[in-house]
């Protein structure tokens, strides 16, 4: 009987591994509080609390179709004044080492060329865990919608 129960145990030991993995465990968190923090920065005006998040190879795609870098996206950033933001329905699905981020987007402000602006976006971002053991984005996408 203890052998059965040992073989039992020993023959669903992948099948739980597998499953953990596909579910990403604790990884789909730890992706959705750093997006957590990408809005803590608009909401304070804090570039600061963005760069740690992005690749140094980050590509973002913004929703008027602008393609720019890290330093591009942060110099943005940095001039832009965000009356108000906030994220709707995010959700992280993880595939081992990458993560894929989404969710709905809604702020208002001031961009930074000084034009008000009043915004409702759907967001894409794709992480990646580095061999840091750090997440960060390495691809964001923003597309405009009628929320």
């Amino acid at each position: 009987m203890k052998k059965t129960w040992i073989w039992c145990l020993l023959a669903l030991l992948p099948l739980v591994s597998v499953a953990w993995s596909q579910t990403g465990g604790d990884s789909e968190k730890a992706v959705a509080a750093l997006e957590q923090q990408w809005l803590q920065a608009q909401k304070t005006n804090n570039p600061d609390l963005l760069a740690p998040l992005l690749a140094d190879k980050v590509v973002v795609t913004e929703a008027d179709g602008q393609v720019s870098g890290k330093a591009e996206t942060l110099a943005t950033y940095k001039k832009t004044h965000w009356d108000s933001a906030e994220y709707t329905n995010v959700k992280v699905t993880v595939f081992g080492d990458t993560a894929i981020a989404t969710g709905g987007f809604k702020g208002k402000g001031t961009d930074a060329k000084g034009k008000a602006f009043d915004v409702n976006e759907r967001w894409t971002d794709t992480w990646v865990k580095m061999p840091s053991g750090k997440w960060q984005c390495v691809a964001s996408q923003a597309s405009p919608t009628k929320m």
